[in-house]
């Protein structure tokens, strides 16, 4: 059964903008980490159920703080938020086990994020949650990952999610590039599919991986795939800022926070652009 794809066009014109004239160098295919060898480093990733409504992928940036898309934290159909205790964070998440099982305990998004009709670029942009969970993940094996600034057009970079037909472990994709930026915004060649949305997207410094940034939505020009992600920087920070004050904190019942319906199909410039 094919699956029809919302295409939204503020984002429709502007991706066709930026990716018209750009190549992509080889890109390395997806390779499954369904094996304890193969996921040996990356077992901080993990999948982010979200209360029997789908998942998404999310990483450790620190021992209870789980990094993700804003927009998993919202139903898909209704805008509204998804109870905090409905999802559950499985780190390493592989053919049935987990290494660990987190509840969430809090949540903040950042503070202009909507999840609305007619996303824009600006929206990417913010689409960044960080979940604090019940208790700290303190295993062997299981080291939050480092973050770093915004990719650079050129970049090589890899991506470990969780997707459609392969949520049952993750799969890395080792290189793939990075196509151009706009404020907040990365757009890559990577591979990405519903379910990858919060998954990392690496840059190697010095054979280290830190995260550089957040699958966000993904987009397709006739037979060619991209994926848009929301860069870090400024963004985690206040994000840090505000957990840490209480700011605008989301925590066992959510506070009233704007809610939208996500609209349905529409026709747009040549690209489908939708939250993966």
């Amino acid at each position: 059964m094919r699956l029809r794809l919302p295409c939204l066009p503020a984002l429709a014109g502007m991706v066709l903008t930026l990716f018209a004239g750009l190549a992509a160098a080889a890109d390395m295919p997806l390779r499954s980490l369904a094996t304890g060898d193969a996921a040996k480093g990356w077992e901080a990733v993990g999948r982010l159920d979200l209360g029997g409504e789908g998942f998404c992928t999310g990483a450790l940036i620190a021992p209870d703080l789980v990094l993700t898309a804003a927009h998993c934290l919202f139903d898909k159909l209704s805008g509204a938020p998804v109870p905090l205790a409905a999802m559950e964070f499985r780190a390493g998440w592989r053919n049935g086990r987990a290494e660990a099982y987190r509840k969430l305990s809090r949540a903040i998004v950042h503070p202009a994020y909507d999840f609305g009709d007619d996303p824009t670029m600006a929206r990417v942009a913010h689409d960044l949650a960080l979940l604090q969970l019940d208790r700290p993940i303190r295993q062997p094996g299981l080291a939050p990952f480092a973050t770093a600034g915004k990719p650079r057009k050129g970049d090589e970079v890899g991506v470990v999610s969780y997707a459609l037909g392969r949520s049952e472990a993750p799969s890395l994709q080792e290189v793939c590039q990075v196509l151009a930026g706009r404020p907040g915004v990365v757009l890559m060649s990577c591979d990405v599919d519903f379910g990858a949305s919060g998954a990392p997207v690496f840059r190697v410094e010095d054979g280290v991986p830190r995260i550089v940034s957040v699958v966000s939505a993904k987009a397709e020009m006739s037979s060619r795939k991209v994926a848009l992600g929301t860069a870090l920087g400024d963004t985690l920070d206040l994000l840090r800022a505000r957990l840490a004050s209480g700011e605008g904190v989301i925590g066992d019942t959510a506070p009233p926070l704007h809610r939208f319906g996500q609209g349905g199909a529409r026709a747009g410039g040549g690209a489908k652009f939708v939250r993966p």
